[in-house]
């Protein structure tokens, strides 16, 4: 063998080396990124939990309330029975755009039944003045704002892990090794609008169911 042909031979060994030092970077950058994103959606599983946890206590608590809304209840009680019935849970929704978001469609229908709860609740001062009430009150909101902010990292991790995935040369090994995009969280359709809530207070309230 020639030295120019071994010149080549070690030219084309030494780039075959640099791009698959190059691989094994991005591969494990990838890697990286997506156990953030995995990390943050634990997260917000977390503090969705929590607020299915509050609700049934929640409930049972509006419950002992004279005339309330029995619609307000059942909507309450029918959102988060909905999101229990996507059947992908877990990280498995991050790899499904469809169930991601029917997911996350059935945790918005939550979220505006809890809101309208809330405020028919404005209409019931002896309700508003329970101690129990109260705390699951400061407890939802607390737990609310604690989605919004969980949502918004998600969104950030979610976001650096599909910039690097679609850079150049990264999506090369993505595509490769089967890294797929992760999805956002989007603000549901009349978010910004607060719940239109009409009392009748002119009504003559029924009678209270006797236990």
């Amino acid at each position: 063998m020639g030295k120019v042909a071994m010149l080549l031979l070690l030219v084309m060994l030494g780039l075959v080396l640099v791009a698959g030092a190059c691989g094994v970077s991005r591969y494990n950058s990838l890697v990286g990124l997506g156990q953030a994103v995995d990390a943050q959606w634990a997260q917000v599983e977390n503090v969705y939990q929590r607020r299915a946890d509050l609700i049934p206590n929640l409930v049972a608590t509006v419950k002992g309330a004279a005339n309330f809304e029995q619609s307000t209840l059942s909507a309450v009680t029918e959102a988060r029975a909905s999101v229990g019935k996507v059947q992908i849970s877990g990280k498995e929704l991050l790899d499904n755009p469809q169930a991601f978001a029917q997911w996350q469609q059935a945790q918005s229908g939550l979220s505006g039944a809890l809101s309208r709860l809330m405020a028919v609740a404005e209409a019931y001062p002896d309700l508003k003045a329970t101690a129990n009430f109260r705390d699951l009150q400061a407890q939802l909101e607390g737990t609310e704002n604690r989605i919004s902010v969980e949502r918004m990292r998600f969104n950030e991790t979610a976001q650096a892990y599909n910039t690097a995935r679609l850079s150049f040369p990264t999506n090369v090994v993505a595509n490769f090794m089967g890294f797929r995009d992760k999805p956002y969280f989007k603000a549901a359709e009349g978010a910004e609008q607060a719940p239109k809530v009409e009392f009748n207070f002119g009504a003559t309230p029924a009678p209270a169911p006797v236990h």
